[in-house]
Parts: C-alpha cells; sequence; structure tokens
C-alpha cells in the first residue's frame, strides 16, 4: 500500500495536481508510510523534470508547476518528519532570500526546490532582506551555502552589501555565495566576488552541489 502511495504522489507532482498531492501527504502521515521515502521519491521526480527542462521536454511553467506542488506537500511532511524525530541526510545548509528592496518571489521559491531536491536543508528567509539578516541567519543556522536573489537591476546592489557585511563579520570565508535572478549576470556576480551563478532553478541546484563537493 505505501508504494502505491507513492508512486500516486511521484504521478500527482508530474501533473502539478497540488491538491491530489496534498491528499496524498496526509495519506502518508495517517497510514505511517516511511515519510524519508516519500521525499526521497518527491527529489528523484524534481531532478527527473529538472533535467528535462535543461533537455527541452519540459518548459518554464512546468517548473513553476512542479516545484509548487512539492512545496505544498513539504509544508505538510516536514511536520511529521520533525514529529517522529526523524532527519533527513543533508548535503548541506543554505540560507536563501531575496534582498532588500526587492519583494519577488517566485524564482526563489523556485531555487529553493531545487536545492532541496539536491540535498540541501533550506532556511528561506522570504523577500525584502537586509544584510544584517542575512548574516544573522548564517550565524544561528551554521550555513555552508548562501543563495542570493534579485529581480531588479535597482536592487542587485543589495548583494555587495551582503557580501561586505559578511566579510566585516568575518564569515565570508565560511559560505560558498551564489547568485541569481532577472538582473544578475555571470559578469556582474564575479565583479561583486559571489563564488558561483546560474540563471536557472535546476542550474542553482547543481552549482551548489558542486560548490560544496569541491
Amino acid at each position: 500500500m505505501g508504494e502505491e502511495i507513492i508512486e500516486s504522489l511521484k504521478k500527482s507532482i508530474l501533473e502539478f495536481n497540488q491538491e491530489e498531492a496534498k491528499k496524498l501527504a496526509q495519506k502518508i502521515i495517517d497510514e505511517k508510510v516511511d515519510v524519508i521515502e516519500a521525499v526521497n521519491a518527491m527529489t528523484q521526480v524534481m531532478q527527473q523534470i529538472g533535467s528535462g527542462f535543461e533537455e527541452g521536454k519540459y518548459f518554464l511553467p512546468d517548473l513553476f508547476g512542479a516545484a509548487e506542488t512539492m512545496q505544498s506537500v513539504m509544508s505538510i511532511l516536514e511536520k511529521e518528519i520533525k514529529k517522529r524525530e526523524t532527519e533527513l541526510k543533508t548535503l548541506g545548509t543554505v540560507v536563501i532570500g531575496t534582498v532588500y528592496g526587492d519583494i519577488h518571489d517566485i524564482g526563489k521559491t523556485m531555487v529553493s526546490t531545487f536545492l532541496k531536491a539536491e540535498g540541501f536543508k533550506i532556511n528561506d528567509l522570504g523577500v525584502n532582506v537586509t544584510a544584517d539578516t542575512f548574516v544573522d541567519a548564517i550565524e544561528k543556522f551554521d550555513a555552508n551555502i548562501l543563495a542570493l536573489s534579485a529581480l531588479l537591476t535597482t536592487t542587485a546592489a543589495e548583494m555587495e552589501k551582503v557580501i561586505v557585511a559578511l566579510k566585516k563579520k568575518g564569515l565570508r570565508d565560511k559560505v560558498k555565495i551564489i547568485v541569481g535572478g532577472g538582473a544578475i549576470t555571470q559578469e556582474f556576480a564575479d565583479t561583486i566576488g559571489a563564488d558561483g551563478y546560474d540563471s536557472t532553478a535546476v542550474g542553482a541546484g547543481k552549482l551548489a552541489r558542486k560548490l560544496i563537493e569541491k
């Protein structure tokens, strides 16, 4: 029965069926199906969709749909994971947020999903996040990766402010910093001293893994 539920969950993510996915997540909890197995199965689906996107089999709306569906399921399953005192094996810890002055959320949320699919533990600070808040979160969560997002050219400069603040605190060498968003380019990332840049959510997840495994 557990395998059937998990297979149905995978299908619901591929079909971007949030309501069905949430029902199946609750069923996993009610019937005491292995939560970690369910999360691992969803991770495989997201990796499949990510690879398909790179190959041209899936498109941006597909990424949005799958990411939103997985997020809706994880909000249910993560509570159960904590309740059962079960820890997912993680590759590292990420602090992610959209920089101060910018309230765009969708791209950041997608990146969070693919970072999670790569095996990272995510601490999403949301949008309009100040440099000091990022620095405090790096210390609080003992993060390995800092992911900064900015859609607007007017807010992109905030990324450099975050890096400067980390240097002042003596934390710059503690984390790998990846940047992205509509306003960001590889040239800009190099200029401010970020460790990496990618233009896609899928690529950001793989980039973070690559930086950690160096």
